[in-house]
Formats: structure tokens, C-alpha cells, sequence
């Protein structure tokens, strides 16, 4: 009996012995010492922080303030097919896109800004070649 235990025994070595390897030292390749990446999990909140979501407070009213009339403004809607309106400080291009298109009904082909000394920003609404410029002042009441 001794002699089948010692044979399993050296035998378990041996299949423990061809499993296991030597590990050899880690080579640095940088000088700096960085901490392992670790398990980072998403947030898994028993309630909501907020009871009731936020609206948004930039609508297409608060965009667009009202639309400029002075002279270069009308010389814009003739030769440029470009609309001109006194917009809020927060609103962005897309913002101001998006108002116009769904206020007066017209597409839009690019939005440029300034902020004026007064401290009012200005936006230039080019609109596409489909649209002119000239009948959607009318219809808004520009001219």
C-alpha cells in the first residue's frame, strides 16, 4: 500500500510540477511608477437626485429676441438671401438654426454670430436657395 501511495504521490508531483512555471521579473520600461487600472463600475443610485427633470429653459421664443431692420439688415435680405435677428447671449448656432426653421417654416443654410458693443449677439441666418429672403420678411412683417 505504501508503495502505490508513494507512486500516486510522485505522480501528483510530477502533473504539479509540468503545471507550474517560474515567473521571472517584470521588465520597466519606464522610469515613473503608474498605479494599475482598476474596476471602475457605473453609478447604481437607489433614487433619482432630481424629482422632476429640468425643462429646457432655451426654447425657440427665448432665441430669437426680434429681427433687425435697420438699413445694412434689409441690403442683406436683397443681395445675400440672408435674414437678420438680435438672438440671446446663451444661444448657440444650432439653437438659433433650429428656432428659425421652426418658427417661419424656411430651412436653413448656415448661421453666423457677433456680439455686438452693446453686448447683444447678432445673427446672420443664410437660407437656402429654395427660399428667398425678400417673401419670408414679408410674411414675418420685416418689411
Amino acid at each position: 500500500m505504501a508503495k502505490g501511495s508513494k507512486s500516486k504521490a510522485t505522480e501528483a508531483a510530477n502533473k504539479m510540477r509540468g503545471s507550474q512555471r517560474k515567473i521571472g521579473v517584470k521588465v520597466r520600461t519606464k522610469v515613473k511608477f503608474y498605479r494599475p487600472k482598476t474596476l471602475k463600475l457605473a453609478r447604481q443610485p437607489k433614487y433619482t437626485l432630481r424629482a422632476v427633470p429640468r425643462e429646457n429653459k432655451m426654447d425657440k421664443f427665448r432665441v430669437i429676441k426680434y429681427p433687425l431692420t435697420t438699413e445694412s439688415a434689409m441690403k442683406k435680405i436683397e443681395d445675400h438671401n440672408t435674414l437678420v435677428f438680435i438672438v440671446d447671449l446663451k444661444a448657440n448656432k444650432r439653437q438659433i438654426k433650429e428656432a428659425v426653421k421652426s418658427m417661419y417654416k424656411i430651412n436653413v443654410d448656415k448661421v453666423n454670430t457677433l456680439i455686438r458693443p452693446d453686448a447683444q449677439k447678432k445673427a446672420y441666418v443664410h437660407l437656402t436657395a429654395d427660399f428667398d429672403a425678400l417673401d419670408v420678411a414679408n410674411r414675418i412683417g420685416i418689411i
